[in-house]
């Protein structure tokens, strides 16, 4: 079953990203960031951007003067990336369900914009342990998930096959987080932010959660 819900995210993605055709100037950028400029300014080493599909938060981090890896499974995606930001050093193609292919610390901030989304309970808290190596003791992972009240997008349709998961009519799976899912995937760190918004950056409003984790262990 994962192996399809993999391809079929692929093909989807692929899809969406070659006929959307980013160019540089098209690009929208909201203000979610803004939250946490004091994290961003103090990383010394590049940011993460994972997931990031056609490099809305690539662009912002650019524009604050950040260097960044641009990380997606597609290639369409990658592809815009490396054309759009030339000035971009590194960029990587992978699926997270396979690992990250970064050494342990290597980051200390971590941006995962609406993409963390996309998986079972297994492989998120497997996700999560991951970006957890790949950070420096007390890094930030600064994310953005659909929530349950996301009814213009997707929230309660489809097939459930785990709580507040469900197979979308594309083969694909997604997610909705509730507060108390948040804490549960994150129970083991500092949740340092935690508030469901209202994003309009698409054509119908986007009820989402905005989440910043401190990557400390709290002692049980």
């Amino acid at each position: 079953m994962e192996g399809n819900y993999r391809e079929n995210s692929l093909q989807y993605w692929d899809q969406i990203h070659e006929e959307l055709d980013y160019n540089r100037n098209s690009i929208k950028v909201d203000d979610w960031l803004d939250r946490f400029e004091d994290i961003i300014d103090r990383s010394s080493l590049p940011i993460l951007d994972l997931g990031c599909g056609g490099g809305n938060n690539t662009l912002y981090l650019i524009d604050k003067g950040k260097s960044v890896i641009a990380c997606d499974q597609s290639e369409k995606a990658i592809a815009m990336i490396q054309k759009n930001f030339p000035e971009i050093k590194e960029t990587k193609r992978f699926n997270m369900l396979d690992g990250f292919p970064f050494p342990d610390n290597s980051f200390e901030v971590v941006v995962a914009d609406l993409c963390l989304h996309y998986f079972t309970e297994k492989d998120t808290l497997r996700i999560i342990s991951e970006i957890e190596r790949i950070l420096v003791p007390k890094g930030h992972l600064l994310i953005r998930v659909n929530s349950v009240n996301d009814v213009n997008h997707g929230a309660g349709q489809g097939v459930e096959i785990e709580p507040h998961l469900y197979e979308t009519e594309t083969g694909t799976i997604k997610r909705y987080f509730d507060e108390a899912d948040i804490k549960r995937f994150f129970k083991d760190y500092d949740i340092e932010y935690l508030k469901e918004e209202t994003m309009s950056r698409y054509k119908l409003e986007k009820k989402l959660y905005r989440v910043c984790v401190r990557f400390e262990k709290k002692q049980h």
